[in-house]
């Protein structure tokens, strides 16, 4: 048997307080007394919900405390380093299951996972990638994990070789093709292995045929190998030692030993093409006397084919060397131009030297 005070008509009729009062003041001693009743015991009830619920924040709190503190003790320096391999995405399809099968344990997969090769050389599954986020990374990004778990604490910024850096030139090169005498077919080589597949692909494309991946050039020191280069750098508008365009060219190498380089460098499909620099010749001789002496002031009389005849043997450097010494000469005896036994003399200053180095060497 249902009270007055539990008929619901009661309350929802009172539309305001005044209306309230009346069905109080119409309500019985013991209407009024069951109300205060059922009143106290919601607020019983609210108030144990309110202790529940403070105690739960109180302990999320600790939670939250405690796992700063574990993630504070796990990303203490140093760590390990590793590279992101694979990014995974392991939610599976939503299939009904068959009777008899597996049931998988780790359920706690779902989602983006990831593959990392540590510094120790280990490949490592990470179904929980750690504290940095999954959309951050991407194969090949350089990582700090955890020595213990491998959990990825940190994304660490690209590595690269310092020595690289420091010999990379900022400059362009300003070297040209008029600047190198004697060269003359070293040149047409150099650009067809390097110049054409970065300028004219197309060329390469339409013959079905593909560019060489290196050039070696070698040859005696002071034969133009690092000039040429830097002329090939400065036509393909790229710096000397970076090569900014499409990497067709991977390696332009240059030495002065070929004959103690390892075997494997020079097999086919490495560097393909290899370009020899031998000492230049008499006619090639007059030429790079002519380029280094264009800028000074010489006389008439100056016989650049008996110069190259008296240069037996004489790399760039070393005629390069006898220009400069032609005008120190010029210099010291107060002459306004250079005359040919100012570049006689020169000759036989850079021979002495030469005798001189061949002697300390010895």
């Amino acid at each position: 048997m249902t009270t007055q005070l539990e008929d619901k008509s009661i309350w929802e009729g009172a539309d305001d307080l005044e209306d309230l009062g009346a069905e109080i003041l119409r309500s019985s001693t013991d209407d009024i007394i069951n109300r205060t009743k059922l009143l106290e015991n919601d607020i019983k009830v609210m108030k144990s919900e309110q202790t529940r619920l403070t105690h739960e924040q109180n302990s999320m709190k600790e939670k939250i405390k405690d796992n700063q503190n574990k993630i504070k003790m796990n990303k203490q320096l140093p760590y390990l380093v590793g590279n992101v391999l694979e990014i995974l995405d392991m939610n599976p399809d939503d299939e009904p299951e068959e009777d008899g099968a597996n049931v998988d344990l780790d359920d706690h997969r779902k989602g983006k996972c990831a593959v990392i090769k540590a510094s120790t050389r280990q490949t490592i599954f990470l179904p929980m990638i750690g504290l940095v986020d999954v959309e951050t990374l991407k194969p090949g990004d350089l990582v700090g994990v955890n020595k213990d778990s491998y959990l990825i604490l940190d994304a660490l910024p690209s590595e690269f070789d310092s020595r690289v850096k420091a010999m990379e030139v900022d400059e362009k090169p300003t070297e040209d093709y008029s600047d190198i005498g004697g060269l003359d077919k070293q040149i047409e080589e150099l650009v067809e292995a390097v110049v054409l597949p970065m300028t004219h692909m197309d060329r390469f494309i339409n013959l079905g045929i593909k560019p060489p991946k290196g050039v070696l050039m070698y040859g005696p020191p002071g034969t133009g190998k690092t000039l040429l280069a830097r002329a090939c750098a400065a036509q393909t508008n790229s710096t000397f030692l970076k090569l900014a365009g499409p990497q067709l060219v991977q390696v332009i190498a240059a030495t002065n030993r070929v004959d103690i380089l390892d075997p494997a460098l020079l097999r086919s499909g490495r560097l393909d093409r290899k370009i020899e620099f031998p000492l230049p010749t008499e006619p090639a001789r007059a030429r790079i006397l002519q380029i280094h002496s264009r800028k000074m002031t010489i006389n008439e009389n100056v016989n650049f084919e008996e110069l190259a005849r008296c240069t037996d043997e004489f790399n760039g450097a070393q005629l390069k060397a006898v220009c400069v010494e032609a005008g120190m000469i010029a210099l010291r005896r107060g002459a306004s131009e250079l005359c040919h036994e100012d570049f006689m003399d020169g000759i036989q200053e850079v021979i002495a030297k030469k005798k001189t180095l061949l002697q300390y060497y010895a």
